[in-house]
């Protein structure tokens, strides 16, 4: 496939760049493309024996004191008879700058590098600029996974710079095999995309795929990994996301060891990666890092609670509503007593406690650190309280609703715990309407959909439809480091082998079982 060439800054190649050598009508023409931008500094200064230059940056984004230092210095030290002579200067690599590149084409070339943190030296007599690669963007420091915190493992978490989160890449993958790919989105924000994968794992029709679907994006701006995926997606009108997300490093390094694609944007903390099954949105960096018992049981409560945050009003709206046989006698007469004094029917209380809940969740976001958790508990036990004793709706549901709640938060993914609140209330009105009977037709109507969802290739419900029982080990259970032998054959297509059979080798030789 062609590689996609970065996209032109503004102001694009100007017919009107002057042709002269002059240093005057270039710096002019310069300070016209930037008039109004009061950051822009244009520093002039005579070097050698009286050939005058000019230095533009724009401040913040420029380390113009280690150019000071390491340019200046000597340039102002030398003897140069013209500008063909200072450039000669550069290219005999006299100066202890490393990076500068010569630009033969300065109305295209020049402010995308300026705009890109670069410095610009321009010097009479010679028509060439000459950019200076010293960015200095301020930038936050590493600090803890803020989303996906774990008990046991790193807690590094990526920031806002893309070499720096490359960096953190290659402290966990040593190997020249990670392959960094480096494409330019946004006609006016010019942001930096970066593919990540192994070479001798990731398939390369991915890698392909993935670069086809980035290079069809054409947007004026890219200012989040949202953006992308949302322009890659197979199916954007699916409620369920077909790209998993993720801030940590070591989430990341693990999914390209398993032959996927990792999608790095410049200015974002969060990396994308594809393909993805709806298994590997349940999974959390913490499995990896407990025992593999523990880790077993405790994807067995997400499923359990999966399924409890989408049917559990549900049911309790189809039971009270057209079932109150299958209730035991105590039970229906504890939930009858408590609904006696309910204006409303339980679909209709249902639906009123449900979006005051995601009103609650929604406020906890928006409402300052400080007092937003004590907003929210106090605003829930207030509300639910008031609302049992003013007889608008019963305990019952109440205890419904925030059992629901807890269990959407257990859902390790944030899109996919969004997508089940989201499917929820269909399926509330569903059973509302038909009871148990619309429940069940809700549920075959999601199954079909993911059936038909992909990602990259990916069926969405692989390994368990289709049925590849060699990669069951990492789904429904986490099985031990020394059976998963292999990579996952949904996410690579070559290079399966994940470890040899002498993992544990020192066990054998004393006659004990791997078990």
């Amino acid at each position: 496939m062609k590689k996609r060439e970065p996209e032109a800054s503004v102001p694009p190649a100007d017919e009107d760049y002057p042709k002269s050598p002059l240093l005057r009508p270039r710096l002019e023409w310069f300070k016209a493309k930037l008039d109004g931008c009061s950051d822009a500094v244009f520093y002039s200064f005579v070097a050698g024996n009286g050939v005058h230059c000019a230095l533009i940056y724009l401040k913040g984004m420029f380390d113009y004191r280690n150019v000071e230092e390491n340019l200046l210095t000597p340039l102002l030290s030398e003897s140069f008879e013209s500008g063909e002579e200072l450039f000669l200067f550069f290219a005999e690599h006299r100066v202890p700058l490393a990076g500068c590149e010569e630009l033969s084409d300065p109305a295209d070339a020049g402010l995308a590098r300026l705009m890109d943190g670069c410095g610009l030296l321009i010097a009479e007599g010679e028509r060439k600029l000459l950019a200076l690669p010293f960015p200095q963007f301020e930038k936050r420091a590493i600090e803890d996974a803020p989303n996906e915190s774990v008990i046991r493992g790193p807690r590094e978490a990526f920031v806002e710079s893309l070499d720096t989160n490359v960096t953190l890449l290659r402290r966990r993958i040593r190997t020249p095999r990670l392959k960094t790919e480096k494409l330019v989105l946004g006609k006016e924000t010019r942001t930096a995309v970066i593919l990540v994968y192994l070479d001798n794992v990731c398939p390369p029709e991915l890698i392909a795929e993935m670069k086809r679907r980035i290079a069809c994006i054409d947007i004026d701006g890219v200012l989040g990994s949202s953006y992308i995926e949302e322009s890659i997606a197979d199916s954007p009108s699916s409620p369920f996301p077909q790209l998993q997300y993720s801030e940590r490093p070591d989430t990341v390094s693990a999914s390209v060891l398993e032959g996927r694609i990792a999608v790095l944007t410049d200015n974002t903390p969060i990396a994308l990666l594809a393909p993805v099954n709806f298994y590997m949105m349940l999974q959390s960096a913490e499995d990896y890092y407990q025992p593999f018992i523990a880790a077993t049981w405790i994807r067995w409560i997400r499923y359990a609670f999966l399924a409890t945050s989408l049917l559990l009003p549900s049911f309790y709206i189809a039971i009270t509503t057209f079932h109150p046989e299958m209730l035991p006698f105590n039970l229906l007469v504890s939930v009858s007593s408590s609904r006696e004094i309910v204006p409303f029917p339980a679909l209709m209380e249902a639906l009123m406690m449900e979006v005051a809940f995601e009103a609650l969740r929604e406020a906890s976001v928006r409402i300052p650190k400080s007092i937003g958790q004590a907003v929210s508990i106090i605003g829930a036990l207030i509300i639910g309280t008031a609302a049992v004793q003013a007889g608008i709706v019963s305990a019952a549901m109440v205890i419904i609703v925030s059992l629901t709640g807890i269990a959407s938060f257990i859902i390790p993914n944030f899109d996919l715990g969004l997508s089940f609140r989201l499917l929820r209330f269909p399926m509330m009105v569903l059973a509302g309407a038909f009871g148990i009977f619309g429940i069940a037709c809700g549920l075959i109507l999601i199954y079909v959909h993911l059936l038909n969802l992909e990602s990259f290739g990916m069926p969405y419900l692989s390994p368990v439809s289709p049925q590849i029982w060699g990669s069951f080990k990492d789904t429904l259970v986490r099985a031990p480091w020394w059976r998963m032998r292999s990579r996952p054959t949904t996410a690579v297509v070559r290079n399966r082998k994940r470890e040899s059979g002498n993992f544990r080798a020192w066990a054998r030789s004393k006659g004990e079982s791997e078990d």
